[in-house]
């Protein structure tokens, strides 16, 4: 046998026809020249395959050790799975179109293990019995285009294990709502990103749970993210965590407002940072509450409007205790019930260039303890705090957020859509 026949067939052997084949299902029958189910279809799934759905499909899918994969319905379509979809040990998986519900008790819909280069593209993971999304285990995660991930026993989403999860919506906002639990938690040294039009609402636990050194970042590019009447507060951020909510040269807001207990809360060395339009307003507790050795930070024009509740006597648009530290630098802290800064316990505030308007308790109220930084003059009415130098501001600055690039991604979409057109 000649050496080139021999490397044709041990290429045919390595790389089967399923390198780029359609393998297509109809969980309903109806076509009897497809696979009955998914289940069916996956050994036959070799790498660079597309498998293509019509549901619905009463089956748990298990991606185990699968690379290059795109697994959903026909373009424009979506297809129903009733069970979970897990990925673990696999690589550059795309979901497309998958309507996900795993009713069992505790039971989560999309889950991923170490899993690399996954997309979940305009995929619906709600009304499961856990949560809707779950990362761990050194993943990374790219949600797509829109999606969303609502009515779930424990929460919408959970990422931890040192994994990754983008929220990439250009397309229509990814919505995480009406979740038993926390919209978002995450743990263990997560990072979590969106580029906007992220909406978290009326969530049973808090609009976002960041704890274990997680970290997250809340840019408004594709249109506002919105954390709003979330039950058990807005966003809570400890254990060394940080957050950051940014605009872009003035364009679309970040939308804290109108949850309970709080808008966002910073404690137990965890830090938050506000650049630009955020907007905390309207929350039954404190806007912003830092304690506990946290840190808040305020840049540019953010307005912490409206915050507290007639009578509570912790209430203020930004409590700082606990030897703890705000920033702020410009922005508008005005109409809260109660005074627009509160800092008690060892507790300091730095602010210049901040306006200060209708706060029921005055600008500025610190106990004994308590010191303050500003360039208003200390004897002015509505300051109740003292100054322990007259060294002024410090100076902090923050530089300018790059939109991002996520033309890939939309690319992305494109591709699989060509291939799962019918013709």
């Amino acid at each position: 046998m000649k050496p080139l026949h021999k490397l044709l067939i041990l290429a045919t052997l390595l790389f089967p026809i399923a390198l780029h084949a359609q393998l297509i299902v109809d969980c309903t029958g109806v076509d009897h020249t497809a696979y009955p189910s998914i289940n069916a279809a996956l050994p036959d799934a070799g790498p660079g395959a597309t498998i293509l759905v019509t549901g619905p499909c009463n089956e748990s899918v298990n991606l185990v050790g699968f690379n290059n994969l795109n697994l959903g319905a026909w373009s424009g379509q979506t297809a129903t799975i009733n069970g979970w979809v897990l990925i673990d040990h696999s690589s550059q998986i795309y979901l497309y179109g998958l309507n996900v519900t795993n009713p069992n008790p505790g039971g989560d819909g999309i889950i991923v293990a170490f899993g690399k280069w996954i997309t979940v593209d305009t995929c619906n993971s709600s009304g499961n019995g856990g949560y809707g999304l779950n990362v761990g285990l050194s993943s990374d995660v790219v949600v797509n285009a829109t999606g969303s991930f609502n009515n779930n026993g424990f929460g919408g989403m959970i990422v931890g294990g040192n994994s990754f999860l983008a929220l990439n919506a250009w397309s229509a906002p990814i919505d995480i709502s009406n979740n038993f639990g926390a919209g978002i938690f995450s743990s263990d040294e997560a990072v979590i990103g969106t580029n906007g039009q992220t909406t978290i609402t009326n969530n049973q636990g808090s609009g976002i749970f960041l704890v274990g050194a997680a970290r997250a970042g809340f840019g408004a590019y594709y249109g506002p993210n919105a954390i709003q009447g979330n039950a058990g507060g807005g966003v809570s951020v400890g254990e060394a965590s940080e957050i950051s909510f940014y605009s872009f040269d003035g364009g679309p807001a970040n939308l804290i407002q109108s949850n309970a207990t709080f808008g966002v809360s910073v404690g137990t060395g965890g830090q938050a940072t506000f650049f630009e339009t955020a907007q905390v307003t309207d929350n039954a507790g404190a806007g912003v509450d830092v304690f506990a050795g946290g840190q808040a930070n305020f840049f540019g024009p953010n307005q912490i409007l409206r915050n507290g509740t007639s009578g509570d006597p912790l209430g203020s648009g930004i409590r700082v205790d606990g030897n703890s530290e705000a920033f702020l630098r410009g922005g508008n802290v005005s109409h809260n019930n109660g005074p627009a800064i509160l800092a008690l316990v060892n507790s300091s505030v730095d602010f210049t260039g901040t306006t200060f308007h209708g706060n029921q308790g005055g600008i500025i109220v610190c106990d004994s303890s308590a010191t303050m930084a500003t360039d208003l003059n200390p004897n002015s009415h509505g300051i109740h705090c003292k100054m322990p130098h007259s060294l002024g501001n410090h100076h902090y600055a923050k530089t300018q957020p790059k939109p991002p690039d996520m033309s890939r991604f939309i690319a992305m979409q494109a591709k699989y859509k060509k291939l799962a057109t019918k013709h």
